[in-house]
Parts: structure tokens; C-alpha cells; sequence
């Protein structure tokens, strides 16, 4: 005789029951739960802090051109011919930067991304870079034949030898100020590594706007650099939830300005 089919449950199938009731609570609990954006500032602290945002403008571009010489002859790989600047390429050689400030000393780093100044054509890529100071510079070489990198700079001084193609070299640069590189082999090849107090900086895209987001309240002074133009300055004041704006007209000269 076959048994009772309607039988009382015994303990499993309490035990049973149970795991599944406690676990549909768990899921509607986790599904009540709002699910965070990667990269997305919370509410509270997108109000609590501002931004800044304006346009730079770039004077005329020089037509005068330096002769790119090697200090040795390299027939593997022929020298890049020399490019004619233009109001787009002298933008990305603009920072707009925040003055040191204690504020800003107070808040939190977000620049994730290592700093690269790659050597490719025979040239410093990109040929200035912004950085925050602490920050750990890559310099890989992406030409078919051997690169050093060096610098005199009273902000940083260093000499990485010679490294083939494929290869990475980096440096630490924990002093504020200005570093320019330079190839040991290569003697046209340069370039400008800027490294600042703190890391609330921006450079213009291909359009001249700029923004420098998640700025703590308060007034400060901002600064346009260009290795070839005297700094431009603003004062701003930075208020919770709001933008403030800056605009900038770059005039460019013959010699550099800036020093070490």
C-alpha cells in the first residue's frame, strides 16, 4: 500500500521552508538597495562641492621652425618631418591649474590614471604633461631605435640611460615646479613636465573649453600656463553646487617665459 501522500511535514521540510522564505527576504532586501555608478559622486558630496569652467584662446602661431638634428645619423628610421603648429596642437600645451591652497591640500586625490609621456617620431608625447605632485611618470619607447630621457630641472633631476623600443622607464616627481626632458641622443627632442600642489587642474580640449570639476568652496587664484606666454591670472570664487567661470586670450611669444 502505497504511503500517505498528505503526511505531516517532519523537520527538513521545515528547515526547507525556512532557507527559502529567509532567502526571497534577503533579495527583496538587496533589491531595495540603490545600485552605485562606477565614477558617479554621490548627491551630497556633488552639492557640496563646485566646478570651473571657461575657454582659452591661443594668439598667433609662430612660423619660425627649429632644425631637427641627431647627434648621431639613424638610416632604420627616418627623422619625422617637422609638423606646423596649430591653434589645436598649442591648446593641448595649456593648463589652467588652481594656486596651492590649503583647501585643496585637504581634499581627496582623484586622478587614477598613471601619467605617460610617450617617445614616438622622434618626439616627447605629449610635449607638456600635467601632473600632480607624488605622481609616477612612464616614459615608454614606442620608436624603432633607442631613446634616454633626461632632466636638469631644479623641480627634478634624473638620467634613465638608453632603452630600445618596447621598453619603460618612470620617475617620481615629489617637488612642484617646472621639468623639462630631453634625449641624450636626440638633442631636438623636448619636452615639459609640469607638476603642481595639488591636483585640480585641466587642459583645454580641441574647442578651447575647459572644466575642473569637484573644486571645495571657497576663493582662490587660477592660473593659464603656456611655456611660451607669461601666466594669466584669475581670482574665483567657488561656491557649493554651482560653476564658476574663467576665460583666458594666451598670447604667444618668440622665447619662453617660464623658468625652472
Amino acid at each position: 500500500m502505497p504511503k500517505d501522500r498528505h503526511r505531516l511535514p517532519d523537520d527538513r521540510d521545515r528547515r526547507r521552508r525556512r532557507r527559502t522564505v529567509l532567502a526571497c527576504l534577503t533579495a527583496a532586501a538587496f533589491a531595495a538597495i540603490p545600485l552605485a555608478v562606477p565614477g558617479a559622486a554621490p548627491q551630497a558630496e556633488r552639492a557640496a562641492t563646485g566646478r570651473l569652467e571657461g575657454s582659452v584662446v591661443v594668439g598667433p602661431q609662430l612660423s619660425a621652425r627649429k632644425i631637427r638634428f641627431n647627434l648621431y645619423p639613424d638610416l632604420a628610421q627616418p627623422a619625422a618631418a617637422p609638423q606646423p603648429h596649430s591653434t589645436v596642437s598649442e591648446l593641448a600645451n595649456v593648463i589652467v591649474s588652481f594656486e596651492a591652497s590649503p583647501a585643496l591640500e585637504r581634499a581627496p586625490p582623484w586622478r587614477t590614471a598613471r601619467p605617460v609621456m610617450r617617445q614616438e617620431g622622434l618626439t616627447f608625447v605629449p610635449h607638456v604633461l600635467a601632473i600632480a605632485m607624488g605622481s609616477l611618470v612612464e616614459f615608454p619607447n614606442g620608436d624603432s631605435i633607442f631613446h634616454n630621457v633626461f632632466s636638469l630641472s631644479k623641480a627634478a633631476s634624473f638620467d634613465l640611460g638608453r632603452f630600445p623600443k618596447g621598453s619603460s622607464k618612470s620617475v617620481r616627481f615629489d617637488r612642484p615646479g617646472i621639468v623639462k626632458v630631453f634625449c641624450h641622443i636626440h638633442s631636438d627632442m623636448s619636452g615639459v613636465i609640469v607638476v603642481l600642489d595639488n591636483p585640480f587642474f585641466a587642459i583645454p580640449d580641441a574647442r578651447g573649453h575647459y572644466v575642473i570639476d569637484g573644486v571645495p568652496p571657497g576663493e582662490y587664484r587660477v592660473i593659464a600656463w603656456h611655456e611660451r606666454a607669461h601666466p594669466l591670472e584669475r581670482t574665483v570664487r567657488i561656491e557649493p553646487g554651482r560653476a564658476a567661470a574663467a576665460d583666458f586670450s594666451i598670447p604667444l611669444t618668440e622665447e619662453s617665459p617660464a623658468g625652472e
